[in-house]
């Protein structure tokens, strides 16, 4: 499809209000967004790894409930809540990783994970666990998809209302994670450029990447910035956005819009919170309030093990209203169901723990 630019739009909304608007910069002598796990933390986490069975595989066997941390449930729940309320993320640091099997990590991640929702499936193969880690030279396939690769990742948002990321490797160099509030940005934005943020509040196609639901057609149409139920919502899918384009149907983007994503990232990279990740760090965001990407990263001379993230997407049970559009690639948007993920006709639920 050939692209028409269409007519200017302006934009009078108002400014975005509450504590998820906020500048990197303000938060570099700031650590009140990190938890550090005590030692009774720990005691906990190894208790209930002792009575896990060594031959479960699925994780989804492994619950709360059945494997209750009694103390620090309470603190995991209030760090959710000021996920989804306050500044919308938070980094858990002190997980003794180096004394657990890659089976006992994702059995603590995954639970410390389901405190903070219900894991959503991340792909069409139906991973609710996901492996953050350079697949190219394992699969000898070059073509992988971007956070299976060592390249950076620009600014963007996921499928699901709360992305969690657990640091199993390190790498040599690199690999620096990078959140930016996305209020902050929309903000910034209606200050210097409002004819910029009204192209944002107009819907672009994003494709899916082959990963398409039953019924649905190989992109949705979404704008970036959604102001609904008193919220201002972000949904930034930017490399599918821009894959968007190779589809022969799909609308094209205008130059005005093409304008307004060269500054949204542009602001994304000048306002964002930079993170360098330790082996045991959680780190748990908002994705309709946060912006993530990385640097890139090297693993030429890595000791112990390349980079390797364990990754969540997770559906919050108290999680904000979203509009309905959003069902295009959410499946419900009704609060308190489980949203989110990405189902095709070929997926089946897992929890791949070795991708080796």
């Amino acid at each position: 499809m050939q692209r028409k630019d269409r007519k200017m739009v302006t934009c009078e909304q108002k400014p975005a209000i509450g504590p998820s608007i906020w500048r990197g910069a303000s938060l570099d002598e700031d650590d009140s967004w990190i938890y550090r796990l005590s030692e009774a933390d720990i005691q906990e986490i190894d208790s209930a790894l002792e009575t896990l069975p060594t031959a479960l595989a699925d994780l989804r066997h492994f619950d709360i409930k059945t494997f209750p941390l009694p103390n620090l449930s309470s603190r995991l729940y209030a760090l959710q809540h000021d996920i989804v309320e306050g500044r919308g993320f938070v980094l858990i640091k002190g997980m003794p990783i180096y004394r657990y099997t890659l089976f006992q990590a994702a059995a603590a991640y995954w639970l410390i994970g389901r405190h903070f929702g219900e894991p959503v499936s991340q792909n069409a193969e139906g991973h609710l666990l996901g492996h953050v880690r350079d697949q190219r030279a394992a699969t000898g396939n070059p073509s992988r998809r971007a956070y299976q690769t060592s390249e950076a990742l620009r600014f963007h948002t996921d499928s699901c209302d709360i992305v969690g990321l657990f640091c199993r490797h390190a790498a040599a160099k690199g690999g620096l994670s990078r959140i930016a509030s996305a209020g902050a940005v929309h903000n910034a934005i209606r200050d210097t450029r409002p004819d910029l943020l009204g192209a944002l509040y107009q819907p672009f196609a994003v494709s899916r990447i082959g990963e398409i639901p039953t019924g649905k057609l190989p992109w949705y149409m979404t704008p970036i910035f959604n102001d609904f139920g008193g919220c201002l919502t972000c949904i930034y899918p930017a490399r599918d956005l821009r894959a968007a384009e190779t589809l022969s149907k799909a609308p094209r983007l205008t130059k005005q819009q093409e304008e307004a994503l060269e500054l949204l990232d542009k602001l994304a990279e000048e306002f964002c919170l930079k993170m360098d990740f330790e082996p045991g760090d959680m780190q748990f965001l908002h994705n309709h309030t946060i912006l993530h990407g990385r640097t890139a990263y090297d693993d030429e001379n890595t000791q112990g093990g390349h980079r390797h993230l364990l990754r969540l997407w997770l559906s919050a049970p108290n999680g904000r209203p979203l509009p309905p559009h959003f069902a295009e690639r959410y499946g419900t948007v009704e609060q308190g169901a489980v949203r989110g993920g990405i189902i095709c006709p070929e997926t089946e639920l897992s929890t791949p723990i070795d991708i080796d």
